[in-house]
């Protein structure tokens, strides 16, 4: 039986941009999928692969998705996870175990440092501390206490306590949770688990659709092969199998495409990396035999692997993203549009929720979504502006604020994106956002001489001199001040209106926060006013637009002039433009008006 889906669940149609550059989630993905297939020595150029994961570790121990970037639980767990897949050493793990122990909120791990723990960071993790560096974690009698809080009352569990109590079940957290308890306790299978079993396995179970497949929760329209791996490997994490198993099997086994690997949903026409990782996933936790699709499966992944190393989500020169794509629309010169790429971002709608992927088949995610409104996608659409709409509204954090995506903790850059959005849908206004609760995030992460992080604890990495600076934000609570988390802020509170700030306060906040940032020689710094940079001139740019100020253009002309040259374009002036990178991870929250 095949559901209907709301959106035709195909790849996009169009043309989008790509960079042919690997991605990280891909590249786990590609390596996970050959270890589980024992087929390693088909990696793509493994020692260019290793390097890639290995360059995003930074000097406090963790790692990031993309060189420069903070450091944070998930890329942490991907980058040693894809070393270890690959046989190779994983350096320094003293420096990554004292960083783990950075992200520890007292009851469960948080992506960043300061930030809300959520299930997925506290997975992450939790095995990282576990299965990579030997340790424990903090206090497992208070994590178990945590994880204990994530179920709801219909049995499955959610992504945090907070989240539990508003009903927000998901196949991923219950998957992320289970794993977590596994980790934390050693994999002992004496250990009484922390939640009522026999109601999350019948919550799991009633997942299953009649065709075979997975869904997410009870309001998802279309089973998929994300959905179905976390909830068969949570099933079996707890020494249980779906429903019906063979009709599971057979399910997977008929999203095959035409080179016998897989595709995500039925009607979909692209094999990607992440369905053939699940759909192996999937097998793996079935117990079904691996063989059958092994040569199929293997031969697809060498196709998806970048020159140098790494692999992205399908052939590297057709595979775009929406922040690529979008930042092609909305540079290009007025009299030579790109409808197309419009067309393409339009395709990026998934089945199952209402935001705009960054890769066709992954997740919505908030920063993505509004760089596709901001190029125009579904100006023409006022159905998909709704769907939209209703994601961001259930998007929203129990603190107010938002994350990258459903069930991740709140940060500035999220919740910037998230009003801009909305704004780009009419204005905040009358979307079902509790604007209240944003205003009280927003002003969680500002930096004072009394603040405090996410978990209640004084901030320590803070210098008293940071803690002195008018209108000094964190992108998290607890969070480094810097320049574009203050502006974010900023535009945050113009944008929610005179209700909630003072437009001429926060102007002058504006005007304040690019004089202590501006640089002599050109262009604006994150931090202090010595060395500026690409993404911290553009925040710049945007915030004294918002509030209505004049900028100095030979003083932005002089630092454009030095991050540009015939090899590209630079972040800062004392990075070679080789070194330039894509949108993918490090672009700012909004591409602006």
């Amino acid at each position: 039986m095949t559901t209907t889906a709301t959106t035709a669940p195909r790849a996009p149609q169009g043309t989008g941009v790509s960079g042919g550059e690997p991605d990280l989630w891909c590249t786990y993905a590609a390596v996970r999928t050959l270890a589980w297939l024992e087929r390693t020595d088909s990696v793509t150029d493994t020692d260019g692969t290793a390097a890639y994961l290995t360059g995003r570790r930074n000097a406090d121990g963790g790692y990031a998705w993309s060189r420069g970037m903070l450091s944070d639980a998930w890329a942490t767990f991907y980058c040693t996870q894809g070393l270890r897949d690959l046989g190779r050493p994983v350096p320094g793990l003293d420096a990554t175990s004292r960083w783990l122990d950075s992200t520890w909120s007292g009851d469960a791990y948080a992506m960043l440092p300061g930030q809300a723990p959520d299930v997925w960071a506290t997975h992450f993790s939790t095995r990282s501390a576990a299965e990579l560096c030997g340790g424990r974690v903090p206090d497992p009698d208070r994590l178990l206490d945590w994880l204990s809080r994530l179920q709801c009352a219909e049995g499955g569990l959610s992504w945090s306590p907070e989240d539990a109590r508003r009903g927000k079940a998901d196949v991923r957290a219950c998957y992320y949770g289970v794993m977590a308890w596994r980790a934390a306790t050693g994999q002992a299978v004496d250990t009484t688990s922390p939640w009522d079993v026999p109601a999350l396995t019948d919550w799991l179970r009633a997942r299953q659709a009649t065709s075979g497949g997975f869904h997410f929760a009870p309001a998802a329209q279309v089973p998929c092969l994300w959905a179905t791996y976390r909830a068969v490997g949570a099933l079996e994490a707890l020494g249980e199998t779906p429903r019906d198993p063979d009709a599971c099997r057979d399910w997977v086994m008929g999203l095959r495409g035409p080179t016998g690997a897989f595709v995500r949903w039925e009607g979909y026409d692209v094999e990607d990396v992440w369905a053939s990782f699940c759909a192996v996933g999937t097998l793996k936790a079935l117990g079904a035999p691996l063989a059958p699709v092994a040569d199929a499966v293997t031969a697809r992944i060498c196709e998806l692997g970048c020159a140098g190393g790494g692999y992205t989500y399908r052939e590297p020169p057709a595979a775009a993203d929406a922040l690529s794509t979008a930042a092609a629309v909305l540079s290009a010169d007025p009299g030579s549009p790109r409808p197309e790429g419009v067309r393409w971002l339009e395709g990026c709608q998934l089945p199952n929720e209402g935001g705009v992927m960054y890769m066709p088949g992954r997740g919505s995610e908030v920063r993505c979504t509004l760089w596709a409104l901001a190029a125009g996608a579904f100006a023409e659409d006022p159905a998909a502006q709704r769907r939209i709409a209703g994601w961001l509204a259930g998007l929203q954090n129990a603190d107010g604020g938002f994350g990258y995506w459903e069930g991740r903790g709140s940060d500035m850059v999220s919740t910037a994106a998230a009003v801009e959005t909305a704004a780009l849908l009419g204005g905040p206004d009358g979307l079902g956002l509790d604007l209240q609760g944003v205003r009280a995030f927003i002003d969680s992460c500002r930096v004072s001489p009394d603040s405090h992080d996410a978990h209640g604890a004084r901030l320590s990495g803070v210098s008293d001199a940071s803690r002195g600076e008018p209108y000094a934000h964190g992108n998290v609570p607890g969070g480094e001040p810097g320049l574009r988390p203050a502006l974010q802020a900023q535009r945050v509170r113009m944008l929610l209106g005179p209700g909630f700030a003072e437009p001429a306060e926060a102007s002058e906040a504006v005007r304040a926060l690019l004089a202590r940032h501006r640089v002599r020689g050109g262009g604006y710094a994150g931090e202090g006013h010595r060395v500026p940079d690409l993404l911290s001139t553009y925040e710049a740019v945007l915030a004294a637009d918002r509030a209505g100020l004049g900028l100095d253009t030979a003083h932005l002309r002089a630092f454009t002039d030095r991050v540009r040259d015939a090899g590209g374009t630079a972040w800062s002036p004392l990075a070679p433009a080789a070194e330039a990178r894509s949108p993918t991870a490090s672009a700012p929250c909004s591409p602006g008006a």
